[in-house]
């Protein structure tokens, strides 16, 4: 079953060259299937006239969040050559139900493709291996959940989701990674994630002309929101950058 789609994206930064925007969750980034919506598709119908535009990064269909475009071959460029200097940094914010013994943590597990399926991966030396690198900081902490802040490195398929399982730390709705889908709280309320409880809450890069970086944040949506206010979180935790 396709996630369900609860809200519309918004473009929440744009200049002559990049483009930012706010994915909701359940719409997929892109979409081999012309009838499927997908983010890039309802990029290109705001631009019609950018025929040169490209998604530079990319966000699973349950993830809410920042996702950068390059509307120039040039911008395409620059953002790769900040990548590749660690200039790039995007932020993400992840609640997992499970025990957090850290402050923070640099995880370098390689991923690969799982064996078992290959639409998953996993953490570990395999086929299809590449390099990975994560740094997990612990943001926020209620009675009954954590909230981390996830900075990746690099960006392999399932990244953030195959380190913070191989940590022990898998994000709450992510079942296909270990997570739980629900959990009980000491007075039997019963808090449900009703999708991977993850989002890109801030992404920072090299301005295209003079010095300086272009930073862009976004509040989680209303759904995450409410699930780490229920798992005793403060909404103001969720914040991330000035």
């Amino acid at each position: 079953m396709r996630d369900r789609v609860t809200a519309q994206p918004e473009i929440v930064y744009q200049d002559d060259h990049l483009l930012v925007v706010h994915k909701p969750p359940g719409l997929p980034t892109t979409s081999p299937d012309a009838s499927e919506a997908c983010l890039v598709r309802w990029v290109a119908a705001q631009l019609p006239r950018r025929t040169n535009m490209h998604a530079t990064s990319r966000l699973d269909g349950p993830v809410s969040g920042l996702v950068t475009f390059a509307l120039t071959s040039l911008a395409n460029r620059h953002l790769l050559d900040a990548r590749r200097a660690g200039n790039y940094v995007r932020t993400y914010l992840g609640i997992t139900t499970r025990d957090v013994s850290f402050t923070e943590r640099a995880w370098t597990w390689p991923i690969s493709i799982d064996p078992s399926n290959r639409k998953r991966r996993v953490a570990g030396p395999g086929k299809g291996e590449r390099e990975a690198s994560t740094r997990c900081e612990l943001a926020a902490r209620s009675d009954r959940a954590a909230l981390l802040r996830l900075m990746p490195a690099t960006g392999r398929t399932h990244q953030l989701r195959v380190h913070a399982a191989k940590a022990g730390v898998p994000l709450f709705g992510d079942d296909a990674y270990g997570g739980d889908r629900r959990v009980v709280l000491s007075g039997g309320t019963v808090v449900t994630a009703r999708r991977i409880m993850l989002h890109c809450a801030g992404v920072q890069f090299p301005k295209m002309t003079g010095d300086g970086l272009t930073e862009v944040t976004a509040l989680p949506p209303e759904d995450m929101a409410a699930v780490w206010l229920e798992l005793g979180g403060d909404p103001n935790e969720l914040r991330v950058g000035r």
